[in-house]
């Protein structure tokens, strides 16, 4: 009995895997991708003048609809908190979630999640009103804190300020513009936040020139797309499209010399990369011109940094260690051979 118990788990267990597979028939079967992103943060995700949605993570979004049904446009964006966001990827509601979350050992051993890459490299920090007249981290004994529910910010303040012998009092919100109004109505003296989202929310402010951005950064938030376990054509289709970013940008590949370099190009990795040579696409199940579109359409990893948050943005975040390797950053993709 004991070993059909047994084998009547593993049957259960390689169901439950082979459920969970084939996300990619799924979305092109439907003809369009569903992508969970943030409920609104400048940057990342977030509706537009033109009520269009946009961001770097939107971005990530579009860049594997591109891939793998051809058109950037064809993916519905569904907005999610930091609590809803794993149980929806999870249930199977989104196809991939691209919402500024953190990859850590936790979520990438029990949630039956794999982490595609990193999109954004981050750290958390602390915004305040100059008014409050403080210079430094070390000088918030005390203070009450604007905090989203849910996400790692959380662990990460009870663990600095317990480290420093300070106390503070936490004010949670579940998103990121309940913690921006808390703020503003005077219920807490500081956000504490990825620095990124600490920018961001420095822009929605009625008068963003009396707030900064305190110099220390308490933490390493690595942020990046998400999909299920047990899916390996998926995960690999998304991680290699990210990948495709980063080596359009190393290799000078734009959005609008794309075709001229598909034309003229010498450089053995651009060829292999944009399709021209080798049959990189069969490896994921593609055609060849996936990484090709992602790029005309979307541009590579360096465009979508500086018309989202760079300085071609209202947040004007420096590249820093989202530079690429090359550069004295972190970016890095491995060889498209």
């Amino acid at each position: 009995m004991k070993r059909i118990a047994k084998l009547s788990l593993v049957a259960f267990a390689a169901c439950a895997i082979s459920a969970s597979a084939g996300t990619l028939q799924d979305v092109q079967k439907a003809g369009i991708l569903k992508c969970g992103v943030s409920t609104g943060l400048p940057g990342f995700a977030e509706v537009g003048a033109n009520k269009q949605w946009k961001g770097l993570d939107v971005d990530m979004c579009r860049s594997v609809a591109a891939a793998v049904l051809g058109d950037a446009s064809k993916v519905k964006l569904v907005p999610l908190t930091a609590k809803e966001r794993f149980t929806a990827l999870q249930s199977g509601e989104i196809d991939l979630l691209s919402r500024n979350t953190t990859w850590t050992q936790s979520r990438d051993t029990t949630l039956g999640v794999n982490f595609a890459g990193v999109n954004f490299y981050d750290g958390q920090g602390f915004l305040v009103n100059k008014n409050l007249g403080v210079n430094s981290a070390k000088e918030l004994d005390g203070a009450s804190v604007c905090i989203t529910a849910g996400t790692t910010t959380e662990l990460n303040l009870a663990e600095y300020f317990k480290s420093n012998n300070m106390s503070y009092k936490p004010i949670t919100y579940d998103t990121a513009d309940q913690v921006r109004k808390g703020f503003e109505a005077g219920r807490c003296d500081l956000i504490t936040s990825d620095s990124s989202q600490l920018y961001a929310i420095r822009t929605q402010l009625a008068h963003p020139n009396n707030f900064k951005v305190l110099p220390e950064i308490i933490s390493k938030e690595p942020l990046g797309p998400l999909v299920r376990q047990g899916d390996d054509e998926w995960f690999n289709i998304v991680k290699w499209s990210l990948n495709a970013l980063k080596t359009a940008e190393e290799f000078g590949v734009t959005s609008k010399n794309v075709d001229k370099m598909v034309a003229s190009s010498k450089v053995p990795e651009v060829k292999r990369l944009l399709g021209v040579d080798g049959n990189l696409g069969k490896n994921l199940h593609l055609d060849n011109k996936w990484s090709y579109r992602i790029i005309k359409q979307v541009g590579n990893y360096g465009e979508s940094f500086e018309r989202n948050v760079g300085m071609g943005s209202p947040l004007k975040i420096s590249r820093g260690l989202n530079a690429l390797w090359n550069k004295g950053g972190l970016q890095y993709s491995p060889p498209f051979r």
